[in-house]
Protein backbone atom coordinates (compact mmCIF):
# COMPACT_ATOMS: atom_id res chain seq x y z
CA UNK A 1 0.00 0.00 0.00
CA UNK A 2 2.87 2.35 0.64
CA UNK A 3 4.10 1.98 -2.93
CA UNK A 4 0.67 2.96 -4.23
CA UNK A 5 0.80 6.21 -2.25
CA UNK A 6 4.32 6.89 -3.52
CA UNK A 7 3.16 6.19 -7.07
CA UNK A 8 0.21 8.58 -6.71
CA UNK A 9 2.46 11.30 -5.28
CA UNK A 10 4.95 10.89 -8.13
CA UNK A 11 2.12 11.01 -10.65
CA UNK A 12 0.73 14.21 -9.07
CA UNK A 13 4.17 15.81 -9.06
CA UNK A 14 4.61 14.92 -12.74
CA UNK A 15 1.16 16.28 -13.56
CA UNK A 16 1.87 19.52 -11.67
CA UNK A 17 5.21 19.90 -13.45
CA UNK A 18 3.55 19.37 -16.83
CA UNK A 19 1.08 22.16 -16.03
CA UNK A 20 3.47 24.60 -14.32
CA UNK A 21 6.29 24.46 -16.89
CA UNK A 22 4.24 25.85 -19.84
CA UNK A 23 2.71 28.48 -17.56
CA UNK A 24 6.17 29.67 -16.50
CA UNK A 25 7.35 29.80 -20.15
CA UNK A 26 4.20 31.70 -21.14
CA UNK A 27 4.68 34.18 -18.31
CA UNK A 28 8.29 34.84 -19.37
CA UNK A 29 7.20 35.33 -22.98
CA UNK A 30 4.41 37.72 -21.99
CA UNK A 31 6.83 39.71 -19.84
CA UNK A 32 9.33 40.04 -22.71
CA UNK A 33 6.52 41.05 -25.07
CA UNK A 34 5.34 43.69 -22.62
CA UNK A 35 8.84 45.16 -22.40
CA UNK A 36 9.15 45.22 -26.19
CA UNK A 37 5.73 46.87 -26.57
CA UNK A 38 6.63 49.55 -24.01
CA UNK A 39 9.83 50.27 -25.90
CA UNK A 40 7.94 50.39 -29.19
CA UNK A 41 5.37 52.77 -27.70
CA UNK A 42 8.16 55.11 -26.54
CA UNK A 43 9.83 54.99 -29.96
CA UNK A 44 6.59 55.75 -31.78
CA UNK A 45 5.86 58.66 -29.45
CA UNK A 46 9.37 60.08 -29.99
CA UNK A 47 8.94 59.74 -33.76
CA UNK A 48 5.55 61.49 -33.57
CA UNK A 49 7.10 64.43 -31.71
CA UNK A 50 10.05 64.60 -34.14
CA UNK A 51 7.71 64.42 -37.13
CA UNK A 52 5.58 67.23 -35.76
CA UNK A 53 8.65 69.45 -35.36
CA UNK A 54 9.87 68.53 -38.85
CA UNK A 55 6.50 69.31 -40.40
CA UNK A 56 6.40 72.68 -38.65
CA UNK A 57 9.85 73.52 -40.07
CA UNK A 58 8.74 72.45 -43.56
CA UNK A 59 5.55 74.53 -43.41
CA UNK A 60 7.44 77.56 -42.09
CA UNK A 61 9.98 77.25 -44.93
CA UNK A 62 7.11 76.83 -47.40
CA UNK A 63 5.47 80.02 -46.10
CA UNK A 64 8.77 81.92 -46.42
CA UNK A 65 9.06 80.74 -50.02
CA UNK A 66 5.45 81.71 -50.74
CA UNK A 67 6.13 85.19 -49.35
CA UNK A 68 9.30 85.52 -51.44
CA UNK A 69 7.49 84.37 -54.60
CA UNK A 70 4.64 86.79 -53.91
CA UNK A 71 7.15 89.61 -53.46
CA UNK A 72 8.87 88.69 -56.72
CA UNK A 73 5.53 88.50 -58.57
CA UNK A 74 4.64 91.98 -57.33
CA UNK A 75 8.01 93.38 -58.38
CA UNK A 76 7.74 91.77 -61.85
CA UNK A 77 4.22 93.15 -62.30
CA UNK A 78 5.43 96.65 -61.40
CA UNK A 79 8.35 96.34 -63.86
CA UNK A 80 6.07 95.12 -66.64
CA UNK A 81 3.76 98.12 -66.22
CA UNK A 82 6.65 100.53 -66.76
Amino acid sequence: MEWTVVGVIITLIGFAASIVTPIIKLTKTITKLTVVMDSLRETVEANRIDNKASHERIWNHNKEQDDAIGNHETRITVLEKR
